[in-house]
């Protein structure tokens, strides 16, 4: 099965220091301005999702929702999310660490889009 979101061994490794510190926590990526652009991740239950949000789904047991806007911009591609050196998001839970959690992307193929949309 085609995953819509995947992470890199550094962000999981990342998400699972952050779990044992903060208990259940889930990501929102927004596509908005400064911080929103980036993948946050927050206490589960501290981030209120809505109908604007898409559940995308899901990196170790964490959900990951995504704004409306971006899943049509994003739709055609998969979501890799990774942990490099730097500042995150100043609402992110990662901030702290001195690593922040990055956004990368590929284009499915044919055959996996063909696979989403059944």
């Amino acid at each position: 099965m085609v995953e819509r979101v995947t992470a890199t061994k550094a962000a999981l490794q990342l998400l699972e220091k952050l779990k044992r510190e903060h208990g259940e926590v889930m990501f929102h990526q927004s596509g908005g301005c400064c911080d929103g652009s980036s993948p946050m991740c927050y206490p589960l239950h501290e981030f209120r999702v809505g109908d604007a949000d898409v559940l995308l789904g899901s990196i170790a047991g964490v959900p990951f929702y995504i704004s409306k806007d971006q899943y049509e911009y994003w739709k055609h591609t998969q979501l890799i999310i990774d942990a490099v050196n730097g500042r995150g998001g100043m609402f992110s839970l990662e901030g702290p660490e001195g690593k922040r959690f990055l956004t990368r992307s590929r284009v499915f193929t044919e055959q996996e889009q063909l696979t989403l949309e059944q």
